[in-house]
């Protein structure tokens, strides 16, 4: 079936174009939306400093092969997404460009994959549908408009499925076969889970067993060398770190290669320490929110599903392998919502399957109204407690800015939401998820533009860093207890840390000796960071940041006789002061 009667009378012309005409269409109105708001705000916490961080240092230093941090190594993820800022910030010369695109970049193929996919299995409506639900998914736009790595682990993911599904089902096809485990091989030193495409061949093995003629000249013994290439291709960088590494032989530089190759992979997904969630957090809080409301969508078309489960093989391997990808996090003691990500362009594409010939049980299309009234109203109602200064959405704001004015800005941006939203019940009455569609659209460029001007100033520590440097002398040194990249990144100062992999105590301690060893010396501290050394009285108050108040410490709030570390340890990151670029 068609988009809607909208798009069947407005945009009829598309339905007449070539598939690469209409592919450009597509990328080009969904690069409106993806780029939108680049270079319009810094890294916000809690992982985009951190990694604009790590490019920054690799364009300083020179040095790209092993993430640094601070002047230390960075142990959490492989390299992939931040050589991706480090090149564009080379590129650019601007930072606050660089660090948005990578993923607005990996958010378009992500979409020219999903939609030449569903053009070639079922035509341009089932293309079109397939691009419209995935936009629409909460989850995917914002990680497409965020700077954290699992939107582009999720794109060379979505590239592993459309090789593997271009062979199998429209092939055979071997360049696009071991292409598919290629970009495995790139998602794994991207974040480890880049295998995941190798899931589908779970089904896929099942059908060729059930019936071999449907798989004929596509399962041969040279399937055996794909896995060779995703090991080759993850080789390309694994082997020349563990030999630097080895070649270093340092304390950190081994606990690095550890730590990457053991505990952030095997270890985390076996006995997690962080995000612990039950079994279920994936199918009861993940996929009915951040996927909304493809869940609901799809309720909706249980019935044609099981008929296209039957007869589509392709279908049932795809929704197969989404299957696997959850019940592969679900078992992990340790979930983040974001774990779920690379399975959602396949199950758009499951829908955008069905739409194109089946319309949504009778209840969908009230169901989502009414849904759509409630949010409507809800970001009225919160904007008018905002304008009004209610009690506790002050106390709220107060944790970021304790200026009134950006209440009534924030308030001013939930009553303009509330109103496009209810505006879209009158405009797009009859099709609801057109409606969706285009008011949600509408929302993201909205919230791009001025709902970033809004939160820049609460989502930074410029003004805590601003203050700071205005009441140090001059020619002071700055030391950091507590590490956050953002006040490295942001800083305009040369900032002394003492480790980000040591404990607070111990960082105390090293940051007591280093300010012992030269005059104009001062520490920036969070007012809750629990202190031996120090006293609080009569520090200097700098002001609130990151829901913290932060205090600039003196040589006269130093106590006697602190201890001396276990090891002395400290990293002066030098900053030229222009990280954003000209005119940033």
């Amino acid at each position: 079936m068609p988009l809607s009667s909208n798009l069947r009378n407005g945009n009829h012309i598309l339905f007449t174009l070539s598939q690469q005409r209409l592919l450009l269409w597509v990328l080009a109105f969904a690069a409106i939306i993806l780029f939108m708001g680049i270079g319009l705000r810094s890294p916000w916490p809690a992982d985009e400093p951190r990694f604009a961080e790590v490019a920054r240092e690799m364009v300083a230093s020179g040095q790209w092969l092993i993430p640094m941090r601070g002047g230390e190594f960075y142990p959490d993820k492989p390299p992939v997404f931040m050589w991706a800022i480090a090149a564009l910030y080379w590129l650019t010369g601007n930072l606050k460009v660089a660090f948005l695109l990578p993923n607005a970049i990996c958010g378009l193929i992500t979409i020219a994959a999903v939609f030449d996919l569903a053009y070639r299995l079922w035509g341009r409506q089932a293309a079109l549908w397939s691009v419209v639900l995935l936009l629409i998914a909460p989850q995917f736009m914002v990680q497409a408009k965020n700077a954290q790595i699992d939107g582009m682990v999720a794109c060379w993911i979505t590239l592993g499925c459309y090789g593997l599904i271009r062979h199998f089902y429209l092939g055979p096809h071997w360049r696009w076969y071991f292409s598919a485990w290629a970009f495995m091989g790139l998602g794994i030193i991207t974040k480890g889970v880049g295998f995941l495409p190798a899931l589908l061949l779970i089904p896929i093995l099942w059908q060729g067993w059930r019936h071999p003629q449907r798989f004929s000249g596509r399962l041969r013994w040279r399937c055996a060398l794909g896995p060779l290439v995703m090991v080759t291709v993850a080789a390309a960088w694994l082997l020349p770190m563990v030999w630097y590494v080895d070649q270093v032989g340092s304390d950190a530089a081994l606990a690095y290669r550890d730590n990457l190759l053991f505990k952030q992979t095997g270890e985390r997904y076996a006995n997690a320490w962080g995000h612990i969630q039950p079994w279920h957090y994936f199918i009861a809080n993940v996929i009915p929110s951040l996927w909304f409301p493809l869940p609901l969508l799809l309720l909706a078309l249980v019935r044609p599903l099981r008929d296209a489960l039957r007869d589509q093989p392709v279908i049932a391997a795809q929704l197969g392998w989404v299957v696997l990808v959850v019940v592969f996090f679900s078992i992990s003691p340790g979930k983040r919502g974001v774990y779920v990500l690379p399975a959602l362009p396949m199950f758009a594409l499951v829908l955008g399957a069905l739409m194109r010939q089946y319309q949504p049980a009778r209840w969908f299309n009230p169901a989502l109204t009414l849904v759509q009234a409630g949010l409507a109203l809800a970001l009225i109602a919160l904007g008018m407690l905002a304008w009004t200064e209610h009690p506790r959405l002050a106390a709220k704001l107060a944790d970021y800015s304790r200026h009134p004015a950006n209440l009534h800005r924030a308030g001013s941006l939930l009553l303009l939401l509330g109103l496009l939203w209810l505006a879209g019940l009158a405009i797009w009455w009859r099709s609801a998820l057109t409606r969706w569609f285009f008011t949600t659209m509408l929302s993201w460029l909205l919230l791009a533009t001025w709902g970033y001007q809004i939160l820049e100033p609460l989502r930074t520590p410029r003004n805590v860093l601003a203050a700071a440097e205005q009441r140090l002398p001059e020619g002071a040194s700055l030391g950091l207890i507590g590490f956050r990249e953002q006040f490295i990144l942001f800083s305009k100062l040369d900032v002394t840390h003492f480790s980000y992999l040591a404990p607070d105590r111990e960082q105390e301690r090293n940051a007591w000796h280093w300010q012992a060893e030269a005059l104009d010396r001062y520490l920036l501290v969070s007012e809750d960071q629990p202190l031996q050394c120090y006293r609080k009285d009569g520090a200097i108050e700098l002001g609130v940041a990151h829901r913290q108040h932060w205090l600039l410490l003196g040589m006269n709030q130093r106590l006697p006789g602190c201890p001396r570390p276990n090891r002395h340890q400290q990293f002066t990151t030098e900053h030229p002061g222009r990280w954003m670029g000209p005119g940033g």
